[in-house]
C-alpha cells in the first residue's frame, strides 16, 4: 500500500515524551499514529472514551478507566463512587470483567513458598467463575494450601444460579443471592471432570469442604466479609475497579499479605503512592507492559478496540495499564536497574520547580548522577529499593500531602503553572514523574 506524507502540529515535548514510549514499545512515530488510526477505523470513532473526568481524578495522561476490569463488577447500591464514569459502567455493564487463569498463574508462581499453610480469601470472586477459584483449587495441594475461601457479589450479572446442581449445593431463591465457598481438602484425582475442569459437586462433597448463602450481598466491606478477610492470611484477587483506593486501603487497615489487580494509574492515588513510597506495597513479577485480556459477559458490546470472541465463544477485551499490586516479596524486586547512560545538562533538563532533573525513560536514568531526579511512572516496573529511594510524586496537588521535610530536601518553589506540584520544564508543565534519589551506599 501506498503511503502519503502528512503534515501535523504537535507539542514537541508531546512528541518527544511519546517518542520515548514509542521507543521502549519497539514501533516508530509514524507506525503509532497508523495503529491509532486502524484502531479508530475498528471503533468508527476515537478509540477511548472522552469525557471531563472530575479533578481528584484526573491525576494521570497515561490511559482511562473506563474500560477498567474487575472481577465481578461490584457497584452495589451501597458504593461511595458517585463519578459519572463509575454510574454509566454500571449501565452499561461494563465493568465486569474475568481475569485470565494464565495470567493468575504466571503471577502466583513468583511466590509458591509464601503459600504453605495459609488461608487463601478471593473476595470478589464466584467460585463457579472465577479463574481464581480454580486456579488455587487445581493446585491447592502443590502450594500446600490450609484453607481457600472465595465468596461472590449476589448481583453480578455473570454470577451462577447454581441450576444446574439443584439443592444438592444452596437451596433454590427466586432472587439474587451471595454466598461463600470454603475448601480445606482437595483429593485431584476425584475432582478434575474429562475437560480439565473442577467437578463442584464432587468438590464440595469431601468432608470439611462447604459453600453456603450469606446474609448479605457479598460486598467486600460487608460485615460478613470482613469477618472472613481478618480470618484470612493473604488476599488474591481482581477488586473492583471503582473501588480500588477503599479496596487497597482495608487490606493495609487490617494488614493484609495481598496479590491483586489495578491499573497503574493508581500509583497516583493518594491512598497508593504513600504506600508505594514506605515500600509497603509494590508492583508484580509478571506485567509490565503492553495489554491483557479480560473475559466479559455474553452480552457485552464488542464495539471497541481490542474486542472479540475467541476460539471458544467466549467474549473477551484487552485492556491496557494491567498491572499486580502486591506486598509479597520477590526476588525480581532486589534486582538492581543496570544504569549505562551518562549525565549532561542537555539531556537531562531541570525542573523550574524543584532541584530535579527530568529523565524521560527509565532506561536512561544516569549512572553518575546523584541527585534528584523525575522519572515516570513506569520506572516502578524496575525499581529496586536497594539501590533507589521514592521520594515524592510531582503530579496534581500533591504539595499538600508531602511533609516540608521532603518538599525542602526536594528543593520544590511555587509556580504559577505548576497547579500544586506538576514538574515545570521550559515554562511547561510536564507529565506525572516520580521523584527519586539513588542510594548513596547501596545494600549488598
Amino acid at each position: 500500500m501506498s503511503q502519503t506524507p502528512t503534515t501535523i502540529r504537535i507539542d514537541p515535548q508531546l512528541k518527544n515524551e511519546a517518542c520515548d514510549i514509542y521507543k521502549e514499545l519497539g514501533i516508530s512515530f509514524s507506525a503509532a499514529v497508523s495503529a491509532f488510526l486502524k484502531a479508530t477505523i475498528r471503533a468508527q470513532g476515537l478509540p477511548f472514551e472522552m469525557k471531563l473526568n472530575d479533578a481528584a481524578e484526573a491525576t494521570t495522561d497515561s490511559s482511562s478507566f473506563s474500560n477498567w476490569p474487575n472481577e465481578k463488577g461490584q457497584c452495589s447500591s451501597s458504593s461511595k463512587a458517585n463519578n459519572s464514569s463509575l454510574n454509566q459502567a454500571g449501565k452499561e455493564k461494563k465493568d465486569e470483567f474475568y481475569t485470565q487463569y494464565s495470567d493468575i498463574e504466571i503471577e502466583v508462581e513468583n511466590y509458591r513458598d509464601q503459600f504453605e499453610n495459609k488461608t487463601v480469601f478471593c473476595n470478589c470472586d464466584d467460585p463457579f467463575e472465577s479463574n481464581f477459584f480454580r486456579y488455587f483449587i487445581h493446585n491447592f495441594n502443590s502450594l500446600k494450601l490450609k484453607k481457600l475461601i472465595a465468596t461472590c457479589y449476589a448481583h453480578s450479572s455473570r454470577k451462577s444460579t447454581l441450576s444446574c446442581f439443584g439443592d444438592f449445593l444452596l437451596p433454590q431463591t427466586d432472587h439474587p443471592v451471595a454466598y461463600k465457598a470454603v475448601v480445606t481438602l482437595v483429593d485431584d484425582g476425584l475432582i478434575e471432570t474429562e475437560s480439565g475442569d473442577v467437578d463442584l459437586v464432587r468438590l464440595f462433597q469431601i468432608p470439611g469442604n462447604s459453600i453456603e448463602i450469606l446474609n448479605g450481598d457479598g460486598d467486600f466491606r460487608s460485615p460478613e466479609s470482613v469477618n472472613l478477610l481478618e480470618a484470612s492470611d493473604i488476599i488474591v484477587t481482581n477488586p473492583p475497579f471503582s473501588l480500588f483506593r477503599e479496596f487497597i486501603s482495608q487490606l493495609t487497615r487490617f494488614n493484609k499479605d495481598f496479590l491483586i489487580i489495578g491499573n497503574i494509574n493508581a500509583i497516583t492515588y493518594k491512598e497508593v503512592f504513600p504506600l508505594i513510597r514506605e515500600n509497603k506495597v509494590w508492583l508484580g513479577a509478571s506485567i509490565h507492559s503492553g495489554d491483557r485480556k479480560f473475559f466479559v459477559p455474553d452480552d457485552y458490546p464488542l464495539n471497541a478496540a481490542g474486542c472479540g470472541i475467541d476460539e471458544n465463544g467466549q467474549r473477551f477485551i484487552r485492556v491496557k495499564g494491567v498491572r499486580w499490586f502486591t506486598n509479597l516479596d520477590m526476588p525480581q524486586r532486589h534486582e538492581r536497574l543496570p544504569l549505562k547512560e551518562e549525565f549532561s545538562e542537555e539531556n537531562y533538563p531541570k525542573y523550574e520547580n524543584y532541584d530535579a532533573v527530568n529523565v524521560s525513560r527509565t532506561a536512561n536514568i544516569p549512572f553518575n548522577y546523584d541527585g534528584v531526579m523525575g522519572v515516570p511512572i513506569t520506572f516502578l516496573d524496575k525499581y529496586s529499593p536497594d539501590q533507589f529511594e521514592i521520594l515524592m510524586l510531582a503530579n496534581g496537588n500533591v504539595r499538600a500531602n508531602s511533609s516540608p521535610e521532603i518538599l525542602k530536601r526536594v528543593g520544590y518553589s511555587k509556580h504559577d503553572l505548576d497547579k500544586g506540584g506538576v514538574g515545570i520544564i521550559d515554562g511547561k508543565r510536564s507529565y506525572a514523574r516520580i521523584l527519586i534519589q539513588r542510594r548513596k551506599l547501596e545494600v549488598a
